[in-house]
């Protein structure tokens, strides 16, 4: 794809493909602020790659904050990251988070050659040594992918009200229209799984994978459901697992080793205005456009809709325990 090679700077396509094991994050709209791992081995800094991809909004701030200095050449190195600023190009999205979910999920073509990776969300610290994790998480158990459950839910439905109701993404409409889709086209609740999937539901921020055939088939798919929809993946997770054949090896751990092997932390609230005023004013005008466009979505057919007319009411009455009666 043409965008990856945007995405992924020439300078260090060569070093990117070296990689065995790497650990990928990325910041987008300085949305967060980049935290260092802990925990780490004498050797892993020699073996483990850690790479964490910005926009120029994120460089700027960086920047402003004196974090990385105006006259380095481009190598950007901090702490145990190496810094990628992604190349403005009309191959990239306009919805910063869309672009983040580039290097989450499409790591294996960003690294061809590595065997490992582990996708860390910049809101979120690492306090274990990637080494370990990738032993405990993925090795052991024979996994493709380790993920987290979700702290508080478990159907797909769920997450998607949440999404609306706290306003998560803007267009209501659109989360509809992904829903009865998979409806359509076979998605069933948690409650009426056949297999021992603890959840429909992760919490996507930590995604450990053995690159191999199964994981990166799973990772590809989840793209282009990102891409068709928009990047909530929870939304699409399940749904992928479930038809994608070979089927792959998913380890969901609890949220209590989850809390044991990161830290939260909230996204940036106040921002710094770094930018041009010209890319101010583009920015203001896609933010109006994208308003408008959500604002008009979110009420479209909303009148007409009914359970009783939705692919979904099997789903629904199967998640409350209601399809018997």
């Amino acid at each position: 794809m043409r965008f990856l090679q945007r995405f992924s700077d020439q300078q260090f396509r060569a070093e990117m493909e070296k990689c065995g094991l790497v650990v990928a994050s990325a910041i987008f709209n300085d949305h967060d602020k980049i935290r260092q791992p802990v925990g780490l081995g004498i050797k892993t800094l020699e073996t483990v790659c850690f790479y964490m991809f910005i926009d120029d909004k994120t460089l700027n701030s960086l920047f402003h904050h004196n974090v990385i200095p105006r006259n380095n050449p481009r190598d950007y190195k901090i702490g145990a990251w190496r810094i990628i600023k992604t190349s403005k190009s009309e191959n990239l999205y306009l919805n910063p988070a869309m672009n983040g979910v580039i290097p989450k999920y499409l790591t294996h073509r960003l690294f061809p050659n590595s065997k490992f990776s582990i996708w860390i969300d910049a809101k979120i610290q690492l306090m274990i040594d990637p080494l370990l994790l990738i032993h405990s998480m993925l090795v052991v158990p024979e996994a493709d992918i380790a993920i987290s459950k979700h702290p508080f839910f478990v159907n797909t439905m769920e997450e998607a009200m949440a999404t609306a109701r706290w306003k998560k993404w803007g267009d209501v409409y659109g989360l509809r229209m992904q829903m009865e889709t998979y409806c359509e086209h076979g998605l069933k609740p948690w409650s009426s799984h056949k297999l021992p999937y603890p959840t429909d539901v992760p919490d996507s921020a930590l995604i450990l994978r053995r690159h191999g055939i199964r994981s990166n088939l799973f990772s590809c798919f989840m793209f282009n459901e990102l891409e068709a929809f928009n990047p909530r993946d929870q939304l699409a997770f399940a749904f992928v697992r479930d038809h994608i054949n070979p089927k792959v090896k998913m380890n969901m751990f609890e949220v209590e080793v989850f809390e044991q092997v990161v830290v939260e932390y909230r996204h940036n609230l106040k921002k710094i205005e770094t930018s041009s005023y010209e890319q101010q004013e583009e920015e203001q005008k896609q933010e109006s456009l994208m308003r408008t466009i959500q604002k008009r979505r979110r009420w479209l057919d909303h009148e007409s809709w009914s359970l009783n007319t939705s692919n979904c009411k099997s789903y629904l009455m199967d998640m409350w325990g209601e399809s018997h009666h």
